[in-house]
């Protein structure tokens, strides 16, 4: 079975657990549902019931699938799956604002539509509710197993702050290096990947030696994701990807083509000549593609995908596992690669 198939399984059953979730409990505050549920895909700007693109809900996916993979029960890591959507949708809501972007997959962001203070009071609202609902484990799991997911998902809280925190004082700084570039991507991406798959395993009843390699797989993949979206930022097709794929440089991100760049012996110097200087413009987004066209930056940051894919794999392959569903978790890494939205 692929792992489409599980995630097709999946899909319905989550988007009707967080819709129960994000519900408003007192008409007074529907507004502030509704927001949530415009972000979610599931309200138009008018607030009207609609199926918008919301992602793909990847890491929820993979907890469950996780879960599935080890023998448990999808039903029993459900309310792991919800908080860690709704964790993700935090960060997303509140990287809108610190990024100042205007749309996300096509349609404006909260903050475009209502505000700034409005969009950051969401924010705080899922990553409330996003705790709240992983109380809910304890109907299905004792009281150990509860307070360890609490604790994976704690953790990842604080990493993903981290990793912001990181990515926006790098667009101010030159003297990034490629391993300050992978400790940010661990927090900022790589660490709630890793959690999904761990707390689906975890959740599931797995060992903790086989919760850690699940915890290996899932972030050395979150890595590769990162690359992978970095290429895209530059390189890739602005209509598949809902986003402009000149914000990045435009922004002075540090990504890894942006960094493989600064430091390389035949652009490095005019590179970071153009980085310590006046606010870029799309002429200059052009230029500097055209310099890291020309030192083979996308192909550096690919083979740099490939490894940590390949670590993943050796992760995965580590746990002794064996399942239908293990290897479905096996046939997205492989698709993760070669994604090209």
């Amino acid at each position: 079975m692929s792992y489409q198939t599980y995630f097709q399984r999946y899909l319905p059953l989550l988007e009707a657990y967080m819709q129960d979730v994000i519900s408003p409990p007192h008409p007074r505050v529907a507004l502030h549902y509704e927001m949530m549920a415009y972000h979610l895909g599931w309200r138009d700007e008018q607030l009207r019931p609609v199926r918008a693109n919301a992602g793909k809900r990847v890491r929820p996916m993979l907890c469950l699938l996780a879960c599935e993979a080890v023998g448990g029960r999808i039903e029993h890591a459900m309310p792991a799956a919800a908080g860690i959507e709704l964790l993700h949708n935090f960060s997303l809501i509140h990287d809108d604002i610190e990024d100042n972007s205007p749309t996300r997959r096509h349609r404006p962001t909260v903050w475009r539509l209502w505000g700034i203070p409005q969009a950051i009071n969401v924010g705080d609202a899922m990553f409330s509710l996003a705790h709240h609902v992983i109380y809910k484990l304890s109907e299905y799991h004792p009281p150990k197993r509860v307070v360890r997911a609490y604790e994976l998902f704690d953790r990842t809280c604080v990493a993903l702050t981290e990793g912001q925190h990181l990515d926006m004082r790098f667009e101010h700084e030159l003297e990034v290096s490629e391993e300050d570039y992978l400790f940010m991507i661990r927090g900022k991406t790589a660490a709630l990947i890793a959690t999904s798959v761990a707390m689906g395993a975890l959740l599931g009843g797995a060992s903790t030696a086989v919760q850690k390699a699940y915890y290996a797989f899932g972030e050395n993949m979150g890595i590769a994701f990162q690359i992978v979206d970095d290429i895209l930022g530059i390189w890739g097709d602005e209509a598949r990807l809902g986003k402009s794929t000149a914000s990045d440089i435009l922004t002075k991100k540090k990504t890894l083509p942006i960094l493989y760049g600064l430091h390389h012996p035949d652009i490095g110097e005019e590179l970071r000549t153009l980085y310590a200087g006046r606010p870029f413009t799309t002429e200059d987004v052009t230029y500097i593609t055209s310099l890291l066209d020309r030192i083979g930056a996308r192909e550096y940051a690919s083979g740099m995908a490939r490894h940590y894919h390949e670590q993943a794999l050796r992760a995965l392959e580590s746990t002794g596992v064996q399942s239908k569903a293990h290897e479905a978790l096996r046939a997205f890494a492989e698709d993760l690669i070669k994604r090209e939205t």
